[in-house]
């Protein structure tokens, strides 16, 4: 059942995404949010605060994946 939920749940994210690419709206996209969430463009805070969080949860999950642990 767990991998149905999740192939829905990228199936929908691929959906959403494709129509906010195909649109060219501004701040539809999931990496346009991320920037304003973050306030990349402006802020080093900001910058610093999702470099971290980034680099740290793809560190992580790399770890969890490749050792099966956490």
């Amino acid at each position: 059942m767990w991998t149905a939920v999740w192939l829905a749940w990228t199936a929908a994210f691929a959906v959403a995404e494709g129509i906010a690419l195909a649109n060219r709206k501004d701040e539809d996209t999931l990496s346009e949010n991320v920037r304003r969430l973050f306030r990349t463009r402006t802020s080093r805070v900001g910058r610093a605060v999702f470099a971290v969080g980034w680099f740290g949860f793809s560190g992580w999950f790399a770890l969890h994946i490749l050792t099966e642990t956490m």
